[in-house]
């Protein structure tokens, strides 16, 4: 790398742009964080314990992270609820901007790390996908865990999610305006990540590895 390095990931559910990040991530050896596991441990912890969401976020830290049920689709569903609420955003800002000022750099991934995380990150990248194309990619993702469930609901539950991301009126899903925009439709994961570090590269940012 010629510069700390900073990149900002933004999407929908399921456009592919936690795996590009962790990928971007371990190619430039940056640390990576994926902002959604925050807003699901929010919403998770808030609705098993009662606990107002403001308040869990107030007090969350990086070891409230591991939960391998932050990872199923009712604390995704969960984590777009709480992500429309100011002060549950206000509560993890800090946090975010912590991580994203370390010293080499970072890659972050979520809603809004380009437009209010991030907003001065040298690269920011807006990855999406059709609605029909992301709800089969959490259909099949959700069969391979065993989940019961059928292609309509996802659809429905998709397109519902993107709505309430898009509209909130706190830090909305929406691209940066120098965003770089990949749609991954009809990309698979080698390519896709091939695309963003194309423009990375382009950027004049290249790994200092092998």
């Amino acid at each position: 790398m010629t510069a700390r390095l900073v990149i900002a990931v933004d999407g929908p559910a399921a456009s592919g742009k936690g795996t590009i990040a962790k990928r971007l991530a371990a190619h430039f050896g940056l640390p990576h964080l994926d902002t959604g596991l925050l807003y699901r441990a929010v919403g998770w912890r808030s609705l098993q314990t009662g606990e107002a969401p403001a308040e869990v976020a107030a007090g969350l830290g990086a070891g409230d992270l591991g939960d391998p049920a932050l990872r199923g689709d009712e604390a995704g569903q969960q984590a777009s609820k709480v992500g429309a609420i100011p002060e549950v955003r206000a509560n993890l800002l800090k946090f975010q901007k912590e991580f994203s000022s370390q010293a080499a750099g970072a890659v972050l991934d979520g809603r809004d790390i380009g437009t209010v995380i991030c907003p001065d990150a040298p690269v920011k990248i807006f990855v999406t996908a059709s609605t029909e194309v992301r709800a089969d990619r959490r259909y099949r993702e959700l069969r391979a865990r065993g989940v019961d469930t059928i292609r309509p609901r996802v659809l429905a539950e998709m397109a519902e999610r993107d709505r309430r991301d898009s509209e909130r009126a706190a830090a909305p899903l929406i691209a940066a305006p120098d965003a770089y925009h990949l749609d991954t439709s009809d990309m698979d994961a080698d390519a896709a990540f091939a695309a963003a570090l194309a423009f990375i590269e382009r950027k004049g940012f290249r790994s200092s590895g092998p």
